[in-house]
């Protein structure tokens, strides 16, 4: 995950890349716009064909495809068909996201899921830490490099999958007492109404969360401060994330799911609540700090430990997908949203945070079972 991610380029400089093509603003935009369009369709997807195919094949499947339509993004100039493009390459790129979730919840014991998935979204941050160091690198020789090495780094990460990732499942317990109801496609998770609610909990926080790429900088940009500024609070997020996560999933593993996932639902929102005051550098490293730790307590559960044992064995892909896909919305929407919130609202647009919270922790905590651990213990599940 950490070498795949290190080569996610076209989504870090896609704008830039259009934008010197001599396409506007605008379009660079609505690029974005079916990019995120095309992830959330393809992590969906992938849910789907992970639970009827299996995760090795929705992995090389995705990464094969999404290799084979990157080096035609530098040959096509007609903005239509670019756009068909990238969407249909980020829906092949993405689809792979529930898959390997899928398959490193198997690999491993109930009671190593939460601190697995803290350690796969460390290689995947770090990864994506370093990769626009890498593409600046790249594009100072040529832009095309960027898409090339990307469809080689896709194709490198579906080898070593299929020849080194062990195909043999463990028997883990899931989190529901029974199966769910059968059905095709969705349809069986969307009468799990539990799930519905922690879903739209889900949604919400990302809405939150997502406003550090847009409404944030704004505020930095308000209070007279400069780019340097809102940079190091990114940073700091980074290196908050990176040096808390591990050691705070050791004790968030063993406490029941709920508090873990309302605590870090309640701190993501009352971080980006801080930002609603003028405080100056002080108040905004405070926020950022805030909110970092709160996607620090509760990412690994809420986003993969808990719906990879949420619903029947046979259906964890699709629960994989519909969270992985209310990811994507939310990152997708949020900015947008939140940028038409400053506009109209200005500083006042933090407090709607509060507000937020007030419905996203409730959602979490009733879209959790009230017997799930992070440790998968046999007092919630049972062997």
């Amino acid at each position: 995950m950490f070498v795949n991610r290190l080569g996610g380029f076209v989504q870090v400089f896609i704008v830039l890349y259009l934008t010197g093509l001599g396409f506007s603003a605008a379009q660079a935009s609505l690029t974005l716009a079916a990019y995120g369009t095309g992830s959330v369709v393809g992590v969906l997807a992938g849910g789907r064909l992970c639970d009827h195919v299996g995760g090795h094949a929705t992995i090389v499947g995705s990464m094969v495809v999404s290799s084979v339509l990157l080096p035609a993004v530098p040959y096509t100039r007609n903005f239509t068909v670019l756009l068909l493009v990238l969407a249909l390459q980020a829906a092949a790129g993405q689809a792979y996201r529930p898959a390997a979730a899928d398959l490193l919840s198997r690999m491993v014991p109930a009671d190593r899921h939460v601190m697995i998935f803290a350690m796969y979204r460390l290689a995947i941050n770090l990864g994506a830490a370093a990769a626009p160091l890498l593409g600046a690198a790249l594009i100072a020789v040529s832009y095309d490099l960027l898409f090339f090495t990307e469809a080689t780094v896709g194709l490198v990460y579906a080898t070593v999958v299929a020849r080194c990732v062990p195909r043999r499942r463990h028997q883990a317990p899931v989190a529901r007492a029974r199966p769910g109801p059968r059905g095709r496609g969705y349809r069986p998770l969307l009468a799990d109404r539990r799930y519905l609610l922690l879903l739209l909990a889900m949604l919400i926080s990302t809405l939150v969360y997502v406003q550090y790429l847009s409404a944030l900088p704004l505020a930095v940009r308000d209070q007279d401060l400069s780019t340097t500024v809102y940079a190091a609070l990114i940073t700091v997020n980074g290196l908050t994330v990176v040096a808390f996560e591990l050691p705070v999933t050791r004790f968030t593993q063993r406490c029941r799911v709920r508090p873990v996932t309302a605590a870090g639902t309640a701190l993501t929102c009352l971080g980006m609540t801080l930002y609603g005051p003028a405080w100056g550098i002080a108040g905004l490293v405070a926020a950022t700090l805030t909110w970092s730790f709160g996607e620090a307590v509760s990412a690994p559960t809420l986003f993969l430990a808990y719906p990879a044992r949420a619903g029947p064995p046979d259906l964890r892909g699709r629960y994989l997908g519909a969270a992985s896909a209310v990811y994507g919305l939310g990152s997708t929407v949020g900015p947008v949203l939140a940028v038409a919130g400053w506009d109209l609202l200005g500083r006042s647009l933090w407090w709607w945070s509060a507000v937020a919270g007030l419905m996203a922790v409730p959602a979490a905590w009733a879209g959790v079972r009230p017997d799930a651990h992070g440790d998968g213990s046999r007092r919630a599940d049972g062997p």
